[in-house]
């Protein structure tokens, strides 16, 4: 039991030290400014929509709703690794503990979420409801309450079966989670005990078949790497992450671009970086998100200010990113072998940040056309990542 303490402890501690390390350059960076703006926006946009809302909008489903598929997506944190499956095997019959400890953690990481978003719709409820207080707190007890019960039912969910069919077992607890909250919201308790009473059934029916079955080591190991990768991708958007490695995808459907990029002696860098881009996911992707964030700003804000804000912080974080990305590589390239001019690269990649950032920029014009100053967020787009390019430094040179 202390070898597992002990086990669980050292990897606890380390898991906390890694997600602070990346955590500080990711808050400390231009996505700190866009939440902060985004929150306010949309803060706003939700208070001047509390004051129109009509009285019979269905606020106990939408509520139930948000929630209840949340509160299904409950994936175990267990910080297992790959040679647990041969060195804990000893221990095999005291690693209850340890998942306790790994289901504690599970829940007091996830549970946060729901209850803030549950919190946000209490405004709403208060609106367009008869609810007491209490009665829309006691609704949160039991969010919370579900929340533990679906931690523990995903987990011997996927103890059990290693993991498959979980999408049918997410929505059914989708389903049970929902309608619990629908019902407690207008007061049918009867029914909500009928819908726990169910939940609770699962959690046993898989907790017993639990005990028929061996540790699923290799099924918890791939789960933790997909975690943690997920993780690393997101903070290599705003650091360097040295051990992560981009996937990169052929992306067959836009072959036909390639065609606007000429295929000459001339043009090397700029047809080599043309196609890592477009190849690799965390450009590639990097750009559809910061451009799809800025886009939906400009669409659904209707304070211009915000727009400007979230429009120059984007352009800066697409501009900057993509440039040392695309600069500061250090594998080995093909181009390497060929008296090309190195500042080649640099121009290929300015062009190319150049094309995208003006994609970006006709998206969010696309997106701000009814506003009166719908011309000066693409204006300010283009003219930030133009600074952006020439004042910061060049990786290479760094």
């Amino acid at each position: 039991m202390n070898n597992l303490s002990q086990v669980w402890s050292k990897r606890f501690n380390h898991y906390l030290s890694e997600v602070q390390k990346y955590m500080r350059f990711v808050f400390t960076g231009h996505l700190a400014l866009v939440l902060v703006f985004v929150t306010g926006a949309v803060g706003y946009q939700y208070s001047e929509w509390l004051k129109v809302v009509d009285r019979s909008f269905p606020a106990e489903w939408l509520v139930a709703i948000i929630v209840g598929i949340m509160l299904a997506f409950s994936r175990p944190t267990t910080l297992l690794r790959e040679p647990d499956q041969v060195y804990l095997l000893p221990l095999e019959t005291q690693m209850g503990y340890y998942f306790k400890k790994a289901l504690d953690w599970t829940f007091w990481s996830q549970v946060g979420i729901v209850s803030v978003l549950y919190i946000v719709g209490i405004p709403l409820l208060n609106k367009v409801t008869e609810l007491s207080s209490g009665q829309i707190w006691l609704g949160l007890a039991l969010v919370i309450v579900l929340k533990y019960i679906n931690v523990f039912i995903e987990f011997n969910y996927r103890y059990a079966l290693r993991g498959k069919f979980v999408s049918i077992d997410r929505f059914m607890r989708m389903i049970l989670s929902i309608l619990a909250i629908q019902t407690i919201l207008t007061e049918q308790f009867l029914f909500t005990m009928v819908y726990v009473v169910l939940l609770l059934l699962f959690h046993f029916t898989w907790r017993k078949s639990v005990k028929e079955q061996p540790i699923p080591y290799e099924h918890f190991v791939k789960l933790e790497q997909n975690r943690m990768m997920a993780f690393y991708r997101f903070a290599n958007y705003f650091t360097d992450v040295p051990h992560l490695r981009g996937a990169v995808r052929r992306r067959v459907w836009l072959n036909f671009l390639y065609a606007l990029v000429p295929y000459t002696k001339n043009n090397t860098q700029g047809y080599l970086i043309f196609r890592t881009f477009i190849r690799t996911d965390d450009h590639f992707y990097l750009w559809v998100r910061l451009t799809a964030i800025s886009a939906l700003v400009a669409a659904f804000v209707d304070m211009p200010i915000v727009i400007l804000i979230v429009s120059a912080a984007i352009s800066f974080a697409t501009t900057i990113q993509l440039k040392y990305a695309l600069l500061s590589s250090k594998e080995f390239r093909m181009d390497m072998l060929f008296p090309v001019d190195s500042s080649m690269r640099t121009k290929a990649v300015q062009k190319l940040i150049r094309t995208f950032v003006f994609l970006q920029a006709v998206f969010v014009l696309l997106c701000s056309m009814g506003d009166a100053l719908f011309y000066l967020p693409p204006v300010l787009i283009l003219l930030v990542s133009e600074l952006t390019f020439h004042l910061s430094k060049n990786p290479n040179n760094a």
